[in-house]
């Protein structure tokens, strides 16, 4: 660096003796490749270039545009209350789909407590009334299982409750990553608290979540009880820290930035 610098200082020093020629003006236009201006200016400008600090190239205060303005840094926010509501709903059809399994268990078993309660009662020479009910008791069972387990097969709760992960993962994840680069690009650092650190967690949850998936379809239970309590973390984070000083910051880069 200090090699180029020097050279570009002693690429500007006049020689000793120099014969000026005329200038000669032309009208013609300028090609910078068949420029015949003197390497003097070139060296003198890559000298500067190579001693100027770093700092002076990242600095910031309208360097970035747009980025810099509200409506980017509210995108962050934005997408975070979505990635909430998506999280809230994400869990609420996540429980219906565990629902379906245990339905279709408890349907198989009242199944086969119907079918001994008919069969002990057809072994009777003279039926009585507690047989009888028993069997009428156990097919009213099997009736609202069945029932209840169309209903929940109608809401196609496991397809949506995929569909609400991958966006977690794929939307969420990358506008979460996008708040503090914005911090930074607004500020020139970020602010180490609560929110970032929870938010750093909140996403590292929603990934672990995720990672237990085939664990989950290999039917064990140990990953869909994790899968639940990681979750339902996330979802405590998100509302007793996320939100309260997510609105904060909000309130002040409506102070700090401008339109657009």
């Amino acid at each position: 660096m200090l090699l180029l610098f020097l050279a570009g200082v002693a690429a500007l020093q006049p020689p000793a003796a120099r014969v000026v020629a005329p200038t000669v003006v032309t009208t013609g236009t300028f090609d910078p490749m068949t420029s015949s201006r003197p390497p003097a200016v070139v060296g003198a400008a890559l000298a500067l270039a190579a001693v100027l600090p770093p700092d002076a190239a990242m600095a910031k205060g309208g360097e970035y545009g747009l980025c810099e303005g509200r409506i980017i840094s509210f995108l962050h926010p934005t997408a975070m209350g979505i990635c909430f509501g998506t999280t809230l709903f994400a869990g609420y059809t996540g429980l219906k789909w565990r629902r379906v399994r245990e339905v279709a268990g408890e349907l198989s078993a009242a199944k086969k407590e119907a079918k001994a309660a008919t069969a002990a009662l057809e072994a009777l020479e003279a039926p009585d009334e507690a047989s009888t009910a028993a069997v009428a008791t156990a097919n009213a069972l099997v009736d609202t299982l069945a029932s209840e387990a169309a209903s929940l097969k109608s809401g196609n709760f496991r397809d949506v409750h995929y569909t609400l992960g991958t966006v977690l993962l794929g939307f969420g994840i990358p506008l979460a990553i996008e708040g503090p680069v914005n911090t930074y690009m607004r500020a020139g650092k970020l602010f180490p608290g609560p929110h970032l650190y929870a938010g750093a967690i909140v996403v590292s949850l929603w990934a672990l979540a995720a990672a237990l998936v085939p664990d989950m379809q290999k039917g064990k239970e140990w990953a869909r009880s994790a899968h639940v309590a990681l979750n339902a973390i996330n979802v405590a984070l998100f509302a007793y820290y996320q939100i309260p000083t997510g609105l904060e910051i909000a309130n002040k880069v409506i102070q700090n930035t401008k339109f657009p």
